[in-house]
C-alpha cells in the first residue's frame, strides 16, 4: 500500500522545514533509508531518507516551499501498488527553467579516447573526501569506480545515484570499445595521438553560479546572516592575537599520525591539539566560558566546544558537549564524527546547540590569522591561523639566542568586553599558548 512521506520534525524547537531539492523524481524506485529529498530548517540542513521501498509515486510539495512538520510531502507506492506515477508538483521558475534545458547530445560513436570527466569538488580541510550517500559510495566501491572522477550535480557537488549510474553506463559501454577496435585493426596515426588540452572551455565558477545572476538566499544563509548581524550588535566585540610556536606539536603529529591511526581508526588532525589547549585555558579562565543573561553572567558548568565547519553551502558549528571530561582520542573521534555527518547531512538539531566557546579555523585556507565573530549567546570565540615553517630567535636555557626554523602560527580571539577584559582575553590566551608550546600529553 501507498506511504506517505512527512516533513520530520528535525527537533522540539523545530516547527517546520524548508524543502531545498528532491533527489528523486515521480516514477523513480526507492529503497528504504535511501536519500529522498533534501531540507532546510533554522537549525541544520539534512537529508531526509525514504521511509519505505518502491516508487516514487507523488511530489505533494515541490523544492522551494515551506511546510509544518508532519505535512505530507510525496507519496511513495509499494511494490505490488503498480500505481501510475502522479505528475509532479509544480516547481519553481527557476526548476523549471533547469528542467527546460534540452538534454546533452549522445555520446560520439567514434572510437577516439573519452574527454577527461572534471573532478568533484573536495571537502574543505579534508582532501579526498567527495560528498555523496552511502548508497553511492556503495555503488563506486561496487564497481572499482573513483568518485573523485565522477562530477556532481547535487546541491553543491553532491554526486547522486544518477551521477554515478551514469558514469558507469558511459564508461562500461564507451572504455571497452577501444581495446576491440584496435584489435581489429591498426589504428591510425591520428588516431594514436593524444587530445590536445582542452584550453578553450572558461572556467566554472564556484556553487554552480552565473556571473549577474540573481539567487534567492538559502534558508541557511539568512539564518547566519540574521546571526552575525545580532552578534555585532549585541557584543561589543575586542580581537587579539598571539603568535605560537607549535614546532613540537608538528614533529609528534607526523611521528604518530600513522601509529594513531591505525590504533583508533581516525586520522590524526591538528583541531584536538587546539581543543584541548582551549580546555586547559577555560579551566583557568571560567569567565571565557560564559554567557549573558540579563545583566547576569551565568558561568557554564561543562564546557562545550563548538567546532566551526565550512560547508559549499554555508557555515555549521556542530558541537562537542562535556570536551572537560573527553581523552584526546575522545575529542578527535567527536571531532571528525561531527564533521563528517554536518557534510553529509545528517547532524541533529541538538549537535549544533548548547555551545559555550567557539573554534574556527580559518588557517585550513591560508589565513595567516582571522578576526571571527562571537557565536551568541557565548561571550568568546578562537581563530586558528595557518601553521608556516620560519627562522625565529630561540633563547636557550643559558640565556644565549640563536635562529631557528620553527613551525609558528597565530591564534586569534575574540572577546565580548562587555564582561572579559582585555587582560583577562590575554591572560587565557596565554595558557593557551603555553599548553601548545610545552604540549606533554600523550595522544594515545
Amino acid at each position: 500500500m501507498p506511504t506517505d512521506i512527512v516533513m520530520p520534525q528535525m527537533g522540539e524547537s523545530i516547527f517546520e522545514g524548508t524543502i531545498t531539492k528532491w533527489l528523486k523524481q515521480p516514477g523513480d524506485k526507492v529503497q528504504r533509508d535511501e536519500p529522498l529529498f533534501e531540507i532546510s530548517t533554522d537549525k541544520v540542513d539534512a537529508e531526509i531518507p525514504a521511509p519505505a521501498s518502491g516508487t516514487l509515486q507523488e511530489i505533494k510539495v515541490a523544492a522551494g516551499n515551506t511546510v509544518q512538520v508532519n505535512t505530507v510531502v510525496g507519496v511513495i507506492a509499494g511494490e505490488g501498488d503498480g500505481t501510475a506515477a502522479a505528475p509532479p508538483a509544480a516547481p519553481p521558475a527557476a526548476e523549471a527553467k533547469k528542467e527546460a534545458a534540452p538534454p546533452p547530445p549522445p555520446a560520439a560513436t567514434s572510437p577516439a579516447p573519452a574527454a577527461k570527466e572534471p573532478e568533484s569538488e573536495m571537502e574543505n580541510g579534508d582532501q579526498g573526501r567527495v560528498r555523496s550517500s552511502p548508497l553511492v559510495r556503495k555503488i563506486a566501491k561496487d564497481n572499482n569506480v573513483d568518485l573523485g572522477k565522477v562530477p556532481g550535480t547535487g546541491l553543491g557537488g553532491r554526486i547522486t545515484k544518477d551521477d554515478i549510474e551514469a558514469f558507469i553506463a558511459k564508461h562500461a559501454g564507451g572504455a571497452p570499445a577501444a581495446p576491440a577496435a584496435a584489435a581489429s585493426a591498426p589504428a591510425s596515426p591520428a588516431a594514436e595521438a593524444p587530445l590536445a588540452p582542452a584550453v578553450t572551455t572558461p572556467l566554472q565558477p564556484v556553487g554552480g553560479v552565473t556571473p549577474g545572476e540573481l539567487v534567492p538566499m538559502t534558508t541557511m544563509r539568512k539564518k547566519i546572516a540574521e546571526h552575525m548581524i545580532m552578534s555585532k550588535r549585541t557584543s561589543a566585540h575586542v580581537h587579539g592575537v598571539f603568535e605560537v610556536d607549535v614546532t613540537r606539536i608538528v614533529k609528534l603529529r607526523e611521528k604518530m599520525k600513522a601509529k594513531f591511526e591505525a590504533a583508533t581508526g581516525s586520522k590524526l588532525t591538528f583541531t584536538p591539539f587546539f581543543a584541548r589547549a582551549a580546555v586547559h585555558g577555560l579551566r583557568k579562565w571560567p569567565i571565557v566560558n560564559s554567557s549573558v543573561e540579563g545583566d547576569n553572567i551565568r558561568y557554564h558548568a561543562s564546557i562545550n566546544l563548538g567546532i566551526a565547519v565550512a560547508l559549499d553551502w554555508g557555515l555549521i558549528v556542530p558541537v562537542v558537549k562535556n570536551a572537560e571530561e573527553r581523552s584526546f582520542v575522545g575529542l578527535q573521534r567527536a571531532i571528525s564524527d561531527l564533521g563528517e555527518r554536518a557534510r553529509t547531512k545528517k547532524l541533529k538539531p541538538d549537535e549544533v546547540q548548547g555551545g559555550t566557546f567557539t573554534i574556527t579555523n580559518p588557517g585550513i585556507f591560508g589565513a595567516k590569522f582571522g578576526m571571527p565573530i562571537i557565536n551568541q549567546p557565548q561571550v568568546a570565540i578562537m581563530g586558528v591561523g595557518g601553521i608556516v615553517k620560519k627562522p625565529v630567535v630561540v633563547t636557550d636555557k643559558d640565556g644565549n639566542d640563536s635562529i631557528a626554523i620553527r613551525s609558528m602560527m597565530h591564534l586569534s580571539i575574540g572577546y565580548d568586553h562587555r564582561i572579559i577584559d582585555g587582560a583577562v582575553a590575554d591572560q587565557f590566551m596565554m595558557e593557551v599558548k603555553k599548553f601548545l608550546e610545552n604540549w606533554n600529553e600523550e595522544l594515545l
